[in-house]
């Protein structure tokens, strides 16, 4: 029994880890997306400076998502690493080209515009590869025993680059509504705008990837739909028509603080039907939980670690964002 509720903790661990690198670096990454449609140099500073405190520590639930993966559950790591070589490595590129055009940009003026590139670029590949990797997860990988089986090109489909479409939109969203959370003028005007027309391409890839999902496999649509399943799961797309239209009215009046906020939540109910579809299965229809766990005295003695760390970690992400909390002002910056 002590098995199985370490199983389920470890996976609750690896997913809330994973869900908070969203949340922290989705909207960051989105400000890169953006950036193109920001030309103005003084615009572009102010979208920096609005993340510049707090960008970098990030990845800290990046790490601790896929290290907790390869510790509590070593079997599914085994697997899907092989399965995503290319998305993983392309996104860790994204990532280190969107870092150090982050840091580089604020040290040359005669080359700014090539670091404007760099973080657009990096911001876009790191973002398209993990919605391509979510997809080729979610559609299932080749597995025979205990290994990969399948091909290199695998996790390359219509889904997944459905996702990963998807995920950019998203992100892009997140990025807006945090501008108009921390900025304000012309470009908290622009803001607004354009989380307009990303809420309705979200919308519409929400439609697209929730349509698509149950034609993968039979046990997902068996998940949503079978009765008396559907009583549960149906409280999902409600709940996002409900976060949804609130969101339309943030808009409508410009508010400055519950469109991020109402954004995430649509975020997290996404979240959730991604959960509803995949459980109890870590590597889907191949794998669960339970059979992918490491030893229980091993995740025990991880939980002695992850249980000072994360507090460890929330506390200082919190502290730091009360720090540099408001807006961002033109004349004003981190560097």
């Amino acid at each position: 029994m002590i098995a199985i509720d370490l199983a389920i903790i470890w996976a609750f661990i690896i997913a809330f880890a994973v869900f908070v690198y969203v949340v922290m670096d989705g909207f960051d990454l989105g400000l890169g997306i953006l950036f193109p449609l920001f030309p103005e140099k003084r615009d572009r500073d102010v979208v920096m400076n609005s993340v510049a405190p707090v960008w970098d520590g990030n990845e800290t639930w990046l790490v601790l998502g896929g290290g907790g993966l390869m510790a509590a559950f070593p079997l599914a790591y085994a697997v899907l690493m092989p399965a995503l070589y290319t998305p993983m490595i392309v996104m860790l590129l994204g990532l280190v080209f969107r870092g150090v055009a982050f840091e580089f940009r604020w040290r040359t003026t005669a080359q700014r515009n090539r670091w404007d590139i760099a973080f657009f670029g990096g911001s876009l590949l790191a973002t398209l590869a993990q919605g391509i990797a979510l997809g080729a997860i979610l559609q299932g990988v080749h597995v025979e025993g205990r290994s990969y089986a399948g091909g290199w090109w695998d996790w390359l489909t219509p889904f997944s680059i459905l996702t990963g479409v998807s995920l950019v939109v998203g992100y892009a969203l997140l990025g807006a509504t945090w501008l108009v959370m921390k900025t304000e003028g012309e470009l908290r005007d622009r803001a607004y705008h354009l989380s307009w027309v990303l809420l309705l391409a979200m919308l519409g890839t929400i439609a697209a990837v929730s349509i698509a999902t149950p034609f993968l496999h039979i046990q997902y649509t068996e998940r949503w739909f079978a009765w008396p399943n559907v009583l549960m799961t149906a409280q999902v797309p409600i709940s996002v028509a409900v976060v949804t239209a609130l969101l339309l009215r943030s808009l409508a009046r410009k508010y400055d603080y519950q469109p991020f906020f109402l954004t995430l939540a649509l975020f997290a109910l996404s979240y959730a039907g991604l959960g509803i579809s995949m459980y109890p299965y870590i590597v889907p229809q191949s794998i669960t939980i339970w059979q992918a766990a490491a030893p229980a005295n091993s995740q025990i003695f991880m939980l002695f670690g992850v249980a000072a760390l994360i507090p460890l970690i929330l506390g200082y992400t919190a502290w730091a964002y009360w720090v540099f909390r408001g807006k961002v002002k033109p004349e004003s910056g981190y560097h």
